[in-house]
């Protein structure tokens, strides 16, 4: 099973906030892929679904962002689960607006949600870093994640939260190449299929009866009441008129 915990701070007046966009991406995970109604449970909220077959717990923890970690342990300890198999989605300043990158453990970099994430359960998750940029002083950084996203931001958010929905079950599965890709083509405006680990020409799915209906029925057909077969061909090779 996978615990994928969306960071960010509980109540309306928060929702939009850049330091909400891990919470709006489990929140698009689970309704691009049928999860069930959010309830509480771990001092969160959790919605439970699957991701291409994979059993996923969603959490989003209701203890502010300085204590994460508390509702992150809970579930680990209750379902027994190890690093491995926990994906944390949250803003980083560090990164430019739109950017997404994923890895496994690292430093907090001064994130208050990371450091409580580190201090309850340890380093080794996989993060999955979602740009918001940096407002350029450090003086600056507390009003700029707890605002609102722009209108103007809106533009590359809206379909990046989209593709992170659509492309959660690439992540699920720890193909972290091809979901960073999906993305960075969704904000492009040039989103294409994903590309599986062991998709090759050969092991395309063969065209179905509806396709080959449908190619059938697209097919150019003979004027109706045309004459056909060898006299036909005759008749137009030797220039014979229609009586």
């Amino acid at each position: 099973m996978k615990l994928i915990i969306g960071l960010g701070n509980p109540g309306a007046e928060h929702a939009r906030n850049r330091h909400n966009v891990g919470f709006m991406a489990v929140d698009a995970i689970a309704e691009a892929h049928g999860f069930g109604p959010w309830r509480k449970k771990f001092q969160g909220q959790i919605s439970e679904g699957r991701l291409d077959g994979e059993k996923c717990l969603l959490l989003k923890p209701s203890t502010y962002m300085n204590e994460s970690g508390r509702a992150a342990a809970e579930a680990i300890r209750f379902y027994k689960l190890d690093l491995d198999d926990v994906v944390v989605l949250y803003d980083e300043i560090d990164l430019a607006p739109a950017k997404v990158r994923v890895k496994a453990g690292g430093g907090v970099a001064g994130h208050n949600g990371l450091k409580s994430l580190t201090s309850h359960i340890g380093n080794d998750y996989l993060r999955v870093r979602i740009g918001i940029g940096h407002p350029g002083h450090k003086s600056k950084v507390h009003s700029h994640v707890l605002k609102d996203f722009s209108k103007a931001e809106r533009a590359w958010l809206d379909p990046l939260i989209e593709a992170i929905a659509s492309s959660a079950p690439l992540l699920a599965e720890g193909d972290a190449a091809n979901f960073m890709n999906r993305l960075a083509l969704a904000v492009s405006g040039d989103e294409k299929p994903a590309t599986r680990k062991n998709d090759t020409p050969n092991s395309r799915k063969a065209p179905s009866q509806r396709d080959l209906a449908r190619k059938a029925a697209d097919a150019p057909v003979e004027k109706q009441g045309a004459e056909t077969g060898p006299f036909a061909r005759l008749r137009k090779l030797f220039g014979a008129q229609e009586g």
